[in-house]
């Protein structure tokens, strides 16, 4: 075989399937957010308003984190200067952990360099250490999750997305004896949907489970202080352990694990994608303790957020568009098509000054393509209404096959 030969076919098979990824170059406005310089085809430069951030609130341009983060750089420097173990333990570092373990109600937490690492780390660790342990797996859980259960090696049990009985059945059916896990997220971060954490945390208590809640799409955006939905619906003291981003709400990078200080100290001492990783820079660190802090105090951006979300819901489905189940500020506008998906998002970046990348295979299920927009408490009336008509625009270009933009019902 010529390896150069099946990797062009392999590659070939994307585009004709429409799942090729292309990349948008964006240029980040200070002060301007959600705008962006887009540099396009030809080298010119064209302001955007983005609707797919995943800065769901703005911080990454909020004052306070960027002073934190040039103090950070004026104090520090650039980099940790190795690992956590061999000089790497910034000051930055144990102040974020002990915040975030404040946060969520934990005894400690350990940060990572990403929340993907973080999720590949804990339960990869978590699930090799325990002889015998059963995984039990939403079936929609992020690939980061999904590659950390596989890293385990233990034994996986997938139970249908959300499906409580479904849950009890795969439990049942365990020995008693055996140590067990529950992974699932509070947040689904394709369609919006939002995880039964109390009966969850109700089936765990009943079966003796460990439960491990990924909130990377919640910390920062609900519950009184930005701790999650598990905050939110008051039972983030029941969930064992609670994984989070910092590069989503908190505007910055990194991941982090909170909970018990002896599972913690477990997956410190014995996680091998933490021990061997140079740690976060210091400077990253400084800026999302700012925002975590910030966020805390202040659930205005969270208010004005909900209110954006709340509004461009009721505009598209009055027009007709369909945004599935979503109970979040995650507003899937299913197609069904990929290369309508596709051909929508240039449609709307060329012709209106609007980018909202589209989600293809694997990222979704073939036949589930769809934008994903995120509204943010930066977007006015005047871009809602912009991306509204813009988008029924596009269903009315692209009628040869807008159909699947309709809403069924």
């Amino acid at each position: 075989m010529d390896p150069f030969a099946h990797f062009e076919t392999l590659l070939a098979e994307t585009r004709l399937d429409g799942r090729y990824r292309v990349f948008v170059e964006l240029e980040r406005i200070v002060g301007a957010f959600p705008r962006a310089l887009w540099h396009g085809p030809g080298g010119v430069a064209k302001e955007v308003t983005v609707w797919c951030s995943n800065d769901y609130l703005g911080m990454g341009q909020d004052p306070a984190v960027l002073g934190a983060m040039h103090e950070a750089i004026a104090s520090n420097g650039a980099g940790a200067g190795g690992t956590r173990n061999i000089s790497g333990t910034n000051r930055h570092h144990v102040a974020l952990e002990t915040e975030l373990a404040a946060l969520h109600g934990k005894d400690a937490a350990l940060l990572f360099t990403s929340g993907w690492i973080s999720n590949l780390a804990s339960l990869g660790t978590l699930g090799k250490l325990l002889p015998d342990c059963a995984i039990f797996s939403d079936a929609l859980n992020h690939n980061s999750m999904i590659e950390g259960i596989r890293r385990s090696d233990a034994e996986r049990f997938i139970f249908r997305h959300n499906d409580i009985a479904d849950l009890e059945a795969k439990l049942r059916s365990v020995d008693p004896a055996r140590p067990k896990i529950i992974a699932f997220e509070s947040v689904y971060s394709m369609d919006g949907d939002v995880a039964p954490i109390a009966q969850i945390c109700d089936l765990a208590d009943r079966y003796g489970a460990l439960t491990y809640l990924d909130e990377v799409h919640a910390v920062g955006m609900y519950g009184a202080t930005g701790a999650g939905i598990a905050q939110r619906e008051g039972v983030a003291h029941r969930v064992t352990l609670i994984e989070g981003t910092l590069a989503k709400a908190f505007g910055v990078m990194g991941g982090y694990v909170a909970g018990p200080a002896l599972l913690i100290d477990v997956i410190r001492s014995f996680a091998d994608s933490f021990i061997f990783t140079t740690s976060l820079c210091p400077h990253l660190a400084a800026g999302a303790l700012a925002a975590v802090r910030r966020l805390k105090e202040d659930a205005n951006l969270r208010d004005r957020q909900q209110a954006n979300v709340d509004r461009l819901k009721h505009l598209l489905r009055a027009n007709g568009f369909n945004l599935g189940a979503t109970e979040s500020h995650i507003i899937p506008l299913l197609i069904g098509d990929a290369h309508l998906c596709k051909e929508t998002s240039a449609f709307l970046l060329d012709r209106h000054a609007i980018y909202v990348q589209p989600i293809n295979y694997p990222t979704v299920a073939v036949g589930q393509e769809r934008l994903r927009i995120t509204p943010t408490p930066a977007h006015s009336e005047h871009d809602m209404q912009a991306l509204l008509a813009a988008l029924i625009d596009a269903r009315t270009a692209l009628s040869s096959g807008a159909a699947p933009l309709r809403d069924a019902a």
